[in-house]
């Protein structure tokens, strides 16, 4: 896969897994498992990429003696979701346009 399309996809992926709920590193890549196999060493870099691109905030929270990171969606991200789900439906019309038989 086109390593462009892969990274923005996991963007997106990681945004929609904190849509509704805020979260933290460990317990998204348990929710998306079953749909895209993604190693925590590749989902921080993704966290701080949204983070800096103000899609997503962060807040420290004392857990068992530690701080752990929480995810929050902002309003921007939100607003990129919704513009995935437009620019997805031109991607399907290019692959059945790919695939169409002769």
């Amino acid at each position: 896969m086109d390593v462009q399309l892969k990274r923005g996809l996991l963007d997106i992926s990681v945004l929609a897994a904190i849509k509704n709920e805020d979260s933290y590193g460990y317990r998204i890549v348990k929710d998306l498992k079953p749909y895209i196999e993604i190693s925590e060493s590749t989902l921080y870099p993704i966290l701080r990429r949204l983070e800096s691109n103000n899609l997503l905030s962060v807040r420290s929270v004392e857990h068992n003696g530690r701080l752990r990171k929480y995810y929050h969606i902002t309003p921007a991200g939100l607003k990129r979701i919704e513009e995935f789900k437009e620019e997805w439906k031109e991607i399907v019309s290019i692959y059945k346009f790919i695939v169409r038989e002769d």
